[in-house]
């Protein structure tokens, strides 16, 4: 808890005390024994299936290979930290109690590992300050939506996605953020808006179709890491964003172009100020 909380509290504790009322300061959280829960989820089979992740602060880990829908487990030491799965027929939800009156804390343990099945399903993953390591490459995700704060995530395909996804969402706060095999998660439409920090979007993969993607970012370190032979064009509105581009690109006016073979990727980067490199 930095120090302007604790002197709102204090000065909220004062003025209480001071008016004739009581004031009760949050009572601290404190860890416990270590609890280890398997989870499972079954798959519903559904063309419209909807899992929904909710992560507080900790490490989540996610990759393919079950059977099921989920499969994996969930290690944590704060009671408050177990998690519940809510079925509501093709829609899932697991998730954590309120963990966004949990923060942080030295000694609190809060780590999922799970295996997503190869079924097609609408992800989303809404998470706190937290570390993940999500590969996603041979899932088949029509959707993928992720809402995150303060994070340190390294999200791949590796390999393609198994089936078209519509739109990929990625809204994060101030974070670290690096994504590789873009161009395998095979989407329409892929929007990036974040906060300041260092983010670097890998394009790499095989691009099946025209896609857009939209990048909306604050003071930032941004990456674009485009493969040779790829058409792409990448409009850049910043007038205070320093950028730098790898030979062979073409530049009319802030459009910078490489002309490939293929399908072709747009990508349109808003940014107010920051550094932008473009490279293979």
């Amino acid at each position: 808890m930095n120090v302007k909380i604790i002197s709102a509290i204090l000065a909220l504790a004062l003025a209480s005390m001071a008016c004739g009322f009581s004031f009760d300061l949050p009572e601290q959280v404190k860890a416990g024994a270590e609890i280890k829960d398997e989870i499972t989820v079954a798959d519903p089979k559904s063309d419209e299936t909807r899992l929904s992740l909710s992560f507080g602060a900790g490490n989540l880990n996610l990759s393919a290979g079950a059977k099921n829908l989920v499969e994996g487990t969930a290690v944590y030491n704060v009671a408050d930290l177990k998690p519940e799965v809510v079925e509501n027929g093709a829609e899932i939800e697991i998730k954590q109690g309120d963990f966004q009156k949990i923060p942080p804390f030295e000694g609190m343990k809060n780590e999922w590992d799970l295996q997503l099945g190869s079924s097609p399903m609408d992800l989303t993953i809404n998470a706190g300050a937290y570390e993940g390591k999500f590969e996603l490459g041979g899932l088949a995700l029509t959707n993928l939506t992720i809402n995150d704060g303060a994070a340190d995530v390294n999200l791949s395909f590796s390999e393609p996605n198994l089936t078209k996804m519509t739109e990929f969402n990625y809204t994060t706060g101030a974070s670290d953020v690096r994504i590789a095999g873009l161009a395998n998660a095979n989407f329409e439409r892929f929007i990036f808006n974040s906060g300041a920090g260092d983010y670097t979007l890998d394009f790499s993969g095989t691009l099946q179709r025209d896609a857009t993607a939209s990048i909306d970012s604050g003071l930032s370190d941004l990456t674009l890491i485009i493969p040779q032979g790829m058409n792409v064009v990448v409009t850049i509105d910043g007038a205070l964003a320093d950028i730098n581009v790898d030979a062979g690109w073409s530049q009319k006016g802030n459009t910078y172009s490489q002309a490939g073979e293929g399908p072709t990727l747009t990508i349109i980067v808003n940014m107010g100020a920051g550094e932008i490199t473009i490279r293979d």
